[in-house]
Parts: C-alpha cells; sequence; structure tokens
C-alpha cells in the first residue's frame, strides 16, 4: 500500500513510501516501511541501544494506529529507523494516554542507494486477548525529517485540515489474524 504525502507538508526527500502490514500470528503485528527518494537527504536516526522513547514523530519516524472495528480506544506504535520506539493506548481520539507495557519490538533499518527499508515486529499479546479481535483497523503513517529541518507527513489516508494521525477517518486498513496452519 502506498502512503501519500499529506498536502500541507513541505516538499520532501522521500518520493513515495509504501508498507507492508500482516499478522503474522493473532496478536502479532509485522510492517514492512519502503522509503524511495534521495535518501541522503532525510535525516535518520542514528542506530544505538534500541530503548523506549518519548517524542520519535518529531523526527524520521513511522508510525501505526490500531483498534478494533467500533471502539473508540486505540493504540499508538511510534517506531524509529535507531531502533527505539514507544507505545501507547487512548481511551478516545486523543484522549487519555497512557503508556503501553508491551516487549520491545524487532526493529531493523537499511539505507541501500535511493531506497530505505524499516521492518518491525510487534508482539501484543499483552494488550489484545485470544480469541477477542478478528479484525484490526490499522492507520499507518510516517514523518520524514529532510536535512533542512522540516517534516512532511504521509499516510494512508489523511483527515481534513492539518495532518492528523490519530482521526478515525485515518483508521482504513482491516487486517485479519493469519490464517490457522
Amino acid at each position: 500500500m502506498k502512503l501519500s504525502r499529506h498536502p500541507g507538508s513541505p516538499p520532501s526527500p522521500a518520493d513515495e513510501i509504501d508498507v507492508v502490514a500482516t499478522r503474522p500470528g493473532d496478536r502479532r503485528l509485522s510492517l514492512l516501511f519502503t522509503v524511495r527518494g534521495d535518501i541522503g537527504r532525510i535525516r535518520i536516526p542514528t542506530a544505538a541501544t534500541p530503548d523506549r522513547k518519548d517524542g520519535l514523530w518529531r523526527h524520521s519516524c513511522f508510525e501505526a494506529f490500531i483498534r478494533e472495528p467500533q471502539r473508540k480506544d486505540y493504540l499508538e506504535l511510534n517506531l524509529s529507523p535507531s531502533g527505539d520506539w514507544a507505545a501507547y493506548r487512548f481511551d478516545d481520539y486523543r484522549t487519555g494516554m497512557a503508556p503501553l507495557a508491551i516487549p520491545a519490538p524487532t526493529i531493523q533499518c537499511q539505507a541501500i542507494e535511493k531506497e530505505l527499508g524499516m521492518a518491525a515486529d510487534i508482539d501484543l499479546a499483552s494488550v489484545a486477548e485470544p480469541g477477542v479481535c478478528e479484525i484490526w483497523q490499522l492507520g499507518l503513517s510516517a514523518v520524514i525529517e529532510a536535512d533542512d529541518g522540516s517534516l512532511s507527513h504521509w499516510a494512508l489516508v489523511h483527515s481534513r485540515g492539518a495532518a492528523d494521525f490519530h482521526h478515525p477517518d485515518c483508521f482504513v486498513l482491516e487486517l485479519p489474524p493469519a490464517s490457522e496452519p
């Protein structure tokens, strides 16, 4: 699936962003983001010892928002190319934010010529009960920081107005659990 740049975002060194989302298990999420463009002009956070950190969206990062159909509460995952990550639960649209206790995601990132790839595997077993959720609705997005410090906002779908990845209109991808073997 392709992400589109928000019309209010400045020009970006990223020409296009693709994402593949799968559920390799009932309570796991795997994401593969591929950014194509002038990768040398994208500020890519330096790889370090991965840690949980707030504010990752202030720099290049990839995000997933997850909810069950007909529910107002949702999860937010922030995944940095550096391996840093953050996870939150919201009770409703931008309200009731609380840190989400999950194991550290596995994040791998590689930049080659005109392509940046970031793969992440997230274990959500601690927050999703078996058999409760057949379908997840996802909003997938990215923030790309250019070498001049400007930020462009990318998503599967944008709501009206300013870029707002939390908006209910952005949860457009329906993802069922993996099929049983």
